[in-house]
């Protein structure tokens, strides 16, 4: 497999590119507007098509590249088929592996940070999306979430895959890229080692967290998989900026 880690600054978001040498297909999970000419770079210089854009939730903190994408390359939009989209493509969902080439992605409904969130099992990698980061997990006071769901999404689902599975989260603050099973069942203090469910929900109840400052437009921008909504204010442009010239041409 053919394996980018890519980073966009301004939402601290990763996008992971995935492709088949085989096949010369490529998928990219939680790919970022405003990076949509980079991931056309890096798919063009490793002379791969991009078969499919792939998120793991509706996000509330950026807006996906996968319509700009989809415009630019041919590609298909896959999404939690939960979650209804109409302008999706392809709706996923646990049980039905997506096959690209010799890619086999396997969805893992991991519901908590949203009510409609998945990760994605590829071989000995798990993508966990902001259900589960480095050392931490998503946020749960809003788009339905919830701490109990989110606790067994993690504690039953993820942490019961082998301890070697690498963990690719949505985000990372501190510039850390991979951890491990193993290490997020020992060490992530909000959800690993003997942390009880009920200790969990009143750490979650009790982090006091300020009100998502993009999550007005993002939510909408990514119910219609990327459309960045009018009357953005102008100091938050910057998470949805398309830049107007192609670099196709």
């Amino acid at each position: 497999m053919i394996f980018r880690q890519l980073f966009e600054p301004v939402s601290s978001t990763y996008t992971y590119l995935l492709g088949c040498a085989d096949s010369g297909r490529a998928v990219l999970i939680d790919p970022v507007l405003p990076a949509w000419q980079r991931d056309l770079e890096e798919l063009r210089r490793l002379g791969l098509t991009l078969a499919y854009t792939l998120d793991t939730h509706i996000h509330a903190d950026h807006i996906t590249a996968a319509c700009k994408l989809r415009e630019e390359t041919g590609s298909k939009v896959a999404h939690p088929a939960i979650d209804g989209l109409a302008c999706a493509d392809l709706g996923v969902e646990e049980g039905v592996p997506l096959q690209v080439g010799g890619l086999r992605i396997e969805p893992l409904f991991t519901p908590g940070h949203t009510d409609g969130h998945h990760a994605y099992r590829v071989g000995e990698r798990v993508f966990t999306g902001d259900a589960l980061l480095i050392e931490g997990c998503g946020r749960t006071d809003f788009q339905n979430g919830d701490a109990r769901a989110l606790y067994h999404s993690v504690r039953g689902k993820l942490f019961a895959l082998p301890d070697d599975t690498l963990v690719y989260p949505g985000h990372d603050y501190k510039a850390r890229r991979v951890s491990s099973i193993a290490q997020e069942k020992a060490r992530n203090p909000r959800l690993g080692g003997e942390q009880s469910l009920e200790a969990f929900e009143r750490l979650m109840a009790e982090l006091g967290l300020a009100y998502p400052k993009f999550i007005d437009y993002a939510v909408p921008g990514n119910r219609a998989c990327g459309r960045c909504p009018a009357g953005v204010p102008e100091d938050l442009q910057q998470y949805c900026k398309q830049i107007g010239e192609s670099l196709q041409g």
